[in-house]
């Protein structure tokens, strides 16, 4: 259905109207005066980044995306173009590449009510209502009253909205937009005489009897994403996540600790997949000869003793849990480099004790991807987990079980041998 059907005063126009925002991080922008290529570097994205500006105003989310790729793939920490990407994966429906992009905005930006706004309706509409209930709460000061009442229905509290909104239309120079949100919640909170009164203070009794009826259909969407796309009007698409190299604060490459340096290939920061799409946009990662290429775990590893050599047979330490959320620590080209990467990993992170790795096999256009995780956990305990792992100096995201299976190396006894 379309959006100005259900809602006309709705968030499209704060969602994918206006120009680029100036909200750079700075860090990335021109390095020195003198620097030739750096400003043809920032030239160049400022000139993508304006005409990526234009095809979402003529609504080409395809153009959109390539030139808003382009600009922060030379501009990774200007906010602003971040922004108008995220923007761009909105208008084309794709759900969990927009909610990745405007978390990295709010990252850059903690003020920017759009990107919060945008980043909690991207939440909702790839089915996480808690995490879009919290954007909301942290952001609150910075959202338009009407849009945070009617994102918090959206969000699965449609009573909490009802007292915003209340409030707010009751407030001196409140507009329709916070009444006609105000309604709207009361139908999601299946209110619908409230709703039919808080409507018809700004239509005929004849519309408002049109509006029930699309509210009525509105109220039951058939999966998470149907009643964002309905109000910006889109169409959900299959998402399988950004370019990993697109994704803000890729982590550094690890020397392992030897004799000799190994070279490692370039690294590239984890995305987090949509749980039911394809994997066809990891095509970007370029791999190595036998190396991790994703997610190196960062920090100095402890030295191994080579005076002596030990052979040990490797056993699960700790059983797998009934959950089905997993904390994944990294992806690598292989299971051997990830293997090699675990035991790293199991001698610097204390959190790692007691849990045995697991992993899964992913599918790229240029070879595959290891995913190195920990899992069985049900949502709570996976979100302690990854934050433990991250205090102490780890990088990991939470997500849903994705084929992982216990490692390939402790399916039958491996020997390891130190030299």
């Amino acid at each position: 259905m379309r959006a100005r059907l259900i809602l006309s005063f709705g968030l499209s126009a704060l969602m994918l109207g206006g120009s680029v925002v100036g909200c750079a991080g700075g860090g990335d922008r021109i390095a020195a005066a003198s620097d030739r290529s750096a400003k043809v570097q920032a030239k160049t994205a400022a000139r993508d980044a304006a005409a990526a500006g234009k095809a979402l105003a003529r609504r080409d989310a395809t153009q959109a995306i390539e030139l808003a790729e382009s600009a922060v793939a030379l501009a990774p920490r200007d906010a602003g173009y971040r922004l108008l990407l995220g923007q761009a994966y909105q208008q084309a429906g794709r759900f969990a590449s927009a909610r990745d992009t405007f978390a990295e905005v709010v990252q850059l930006a903690p003020g920017n009510g759009k990107a919060a706004l945008n980043l909690a309706l991207a939440q909702i509409a790839t089915g996480d209502w808690a995490a879009a209930q919290a954007t909301l709460a942290q952001h609150q000061a910075v959202i338009p009253i009407g849009d945070l009442g009617l994102a918090t229905a959206l969000a699965g509290n449609p009573a909490a909205a009802i007292a915003t909104l209340n409030a707010a239309a009751r407030a001196p120079g409140a507009d329709a937009k916070v009444r006609q949100n105000l309604a709207l919640s009361y139908a999601l909170a299946g209110q619908w005489n409230m709703a039919r009164v808080a409507a018809a203070a700004d239509m005929s009794a004849a519309d408002v009897d049109a509006r029930l009826e699309q509210w009525a259909a509105f109220a039951q969407p058939k999966s998470a994403s149907d009643q964002v796309a309905s109000l910006l009007g889109v169409t959900p698409a299959p998402d399988a996540g950004r370019p990993v190299a697109l994704a803000l604060n890729a982590p550094a490459p690890v020397m392992p600790a030897a004799a000799a340096p190994v070279q490692l290939a370039e690294a590239a920061p984890m995305v987090a997949p949509a749980p039911d799409a394809s994997r066809a946009a990891f095509a970007k990662i370029v791999f190595a000869p036998a190396r991790e290429v994703v997610q190196p775990l960062p920090t100095m590893m402890a030295r191994v003793d080579r005076s002596t050599v030990r052979r040990a047979t490797v056993t699960p330490v700790a059983t797998r849990g009934e959950g089905d959320w997993y904390v994944q620590i990294g992806a690598y080209s292989s299971a051997a480099a990830a293997h090699a990467g675990w035991d790293r990993a199991e001698r610097r992170f204390s959190a790692l004790t007691g849990h045995r790795p697991t992993g899964t096999t992913v599918a790229a256009a240029q070879g595959s991807l290891y995913r190195l995780s920990i899992g069985g956990f049900d949502r709570d305990q996976a979100d302690r987990m990854c934050d433990r792992f991250r205090a102490e100096g780890g990088t990991c995201f939470v997500r849903r079980e994705a084929g992982d299976r216990i490692a390939q190396w402790l399916r039958t006894p491996v020997q390891m041998a130190s030299r």
